[in-house]
């Protein structure tokens, strides 16, 4: 509605606002059109929700409306409709079926209780290197983690590479910013180092995500994982950062995008370095077969 207006140049308010005779003041750079007339002057206006469903929260908005200006001419719009008939609204910009998510309700979608959800990067900020010392910092960290993403219903499950026996320090930090979750899973190893080593984040992840059968989404903050985890799950998971959907079917070409660039990157490497000859490096780190699938993409 913000946008609509900004556009149009003409007034905005809220719903409750408009019912008690209120419009949405300006900044002195913008006077909208319509801005000086009186409120009983208006005859059209635009009802605008995000989405609709059911239309019940649309027709209460309009019974609410007509109660106070039976008068007015009124056009309703949603950005998001189900289609199918289920309402009949003036203006739908595009239709998407049940069961559905947006940007702005997924901490908040009923939907959350069947989603494996990270910590670092979504719930809260992730550590710094500095603080990534896996001792005091880190512990400090722990207590002290700004929140950055709150959930305000049920988590079905946090999935974290966190290891296992930070589990004291996480629960208290979920139980001092009131997220409420059925099950925490952590990676169950001894040290940094040999998280590390193994290369555990996105297979462990997986792994968890993968067997749990009501999972339907895994909410993760770094995109290269949510690729990984998407390609060995065998389902969905969002890259939380890039506001990006990486599901199974697509996930061959994303990855061969991702792995190109990640080729070039160490390719330059080892030629500035001489660790390795360019393409041993390559072969070794890929396999032959990846290899010639990754020059045949850099080629084209």
């Amino acid at each position: 509605a913000n946008v609509l207006a900004l556009s149009l140049n003409v007034p905005l308010t809220d719903l409750d606002g408009y019912l008690e005779g209120r419009i949405l003041a300006c900044g002195h750079t913008r006077r909208p059109v319509g801005a000086d007339a009186e409120k009983t002057e208006i005859r059209h206006v635009l009802l605008i929700d995000d989405s609709i469903s059911s239309g019940g929260s649309m027709r209460e908005a309009l019974r609410k409306l007509r109660a106070v200006y039976p008068d007015l001419k009124i056009s309703c719009c949603a950005v998001y409709g189900l289609g199918g008939g289920t309402y009949q609204g003036e203006i739908v910009f595009e239709e998407v079926p049940n069961p559905r998510m947006f940007q702005w309700n997924l901490m908040h979608h009923p939907l959350l209780d069947q989603c494996c959800v990270d910590i670092d990067g979504v719930l809260c900020i992730d550590p710094t290197e500095h603080e990534n010392d896996d001792g005091a910092r880190y512990l400090r960290f722990l207590e002290e983690a700004a929140a950055l993403h709150m959930p305000t219903l049920q988590v079905g499950y946090l999935v974290t590479s966190r290891l296992e026996k930070y589990r004291p320090q996480t629960e208290a930090w979920l139980a001092r910013h009131g997220i409420v979750y059925r099950e925490l899973h952590m990676l169950d190893l001894p040290s940094k180092e040999e998280r590390q080593r193994l290369n555990a984040h996105a297979s462990f992840k997986a792994d968890v995500y993968a067997h749990l059968s009501d999972a339907l989404l895994f909410i993760e903050s770094e995109r290269d994982q949510a690729i990984e985890i998407a390609r060995l799950s065998g389902k969905p998971a969002l890259s939380l950062g890039t506001q990006e959907v990486m599901t199974p079917g697509s996930i061959s070409a994303v990855t061969l995008t991702a792995s190109a660039r990640t080729l070039r990157t160490r390719l330059r490497y080892a030629r500035r370095n001489a660790v390795l000859p360019a393409k041993k490096l390559a072969r070794r780190l890929l396999g032959d077969e990846v290899y010639e699938r990754l020059l045949t993409a850099i080629a084209n």
